[in-house]
C-alpha cells in the first residue's frame, strides 16, 4: 500500500477523489469545488490517493500542523470497503506520523457513526473531545457538532482546536 501524493487538481485521480467526497460526506461537511482546488495550493495540506496493487482505492487529505497532522478527511472508495483495507491506512498513517488527530460524527447520531467510532477506536484511536464543533467551511453552511480522536493524549486541547480553526477551517 501507498499514499501517492496528488499536488494538482488537475491530476487525473482528483476527478475522482472529488466526486466521491461530494457523494460521502454530507454539504456541511465538505469543500465546495473551488475551496477543494486551494487545498493543492497550501503548503501545510498533503492530498493522498492510496494505492493498493495498482488500484486507486481512497484518499486522505492531511494537514501538517505545528505539533500534529489533522486528517481533515479519510475515505476508502465503497468497492474496496469492509476489506481491511481502512485498518492497513491507519497503521500505515502510525509509521509516518507520530501524532494525529480526526474528526469524526458522535457515534450516537446514527449506526453508521457508532461504527465509524468504533472502527477508530480498534484502530489506536481515543475520543479527546465530545464538545468540538467544526466550523462552517462557508457562510452558507452550518458549524458542526463532531468529536475528536486522537492516537495520543493532547496536553493542550484548547490550542490543538485552536490551530485546527486557524489554519484548516481559517478562521483568523
Amino acid at each position: 500500500m501507498e499514499f501517492i501524493q496528488i499536488t494538482s487538481p488537475d491530476d487525473f485521480r482528483t476527478k475522482e477523489i472529488y466526486s466521491s467526497y461530494i457523494n460521502s460526506f454530507p454539504e456541511d461537511e465538505r469543500r465546495n469545488r473551488e475551496q477543494f482546488s486551494q487545498l493543492f495550493n497550501n503548503e501545510k495540506v498533503k492530498v493522498f490517493s492510496v494505492l493498493n496493487d495498482l488500484k486507486y482505492i481512497g484518499y486522505l487529505i492531511a494537514w501538517e500542523l505545528t505539533e500534529f497532522v489533522f486528517i481533515e478527511h479519510f475515505e476508502i472508495f465503497s468497492e474496496f470497503r469492509s476489506q481491511k483495507f481502512g485498518s492497513e491506512v491507519i497503521q500505515k498513517l502510525f509509521r509516518d506520523y507520530s501524532k494525529i488527530i480526526l474528526e469524526a460524527e458522535p457515534s450516537d447520531l446514527d449506526d453508521d457513526a457508532r461504527r465509524r467510532i468504533d472502527f477508530y477506536k480498534r484502530n489506536g484511536f481515543q475520543i479527546v473531545d465530545e464538545d468540538y464543533l467544526q466550523p462552517p467551511y462557508s457562510q452558507d453552511k452550518k458549524p458542526v457538532p463532531l468529536w475528536l480522536l486522537a492516537n495520543y493524549t493532547p496536553e493542550k486541547l484548547g490550542h490543538l482546536r485552536e490551530e485546527i480553526n486557524d489554519v484548516v477551517y481559517c478562521l483568523s
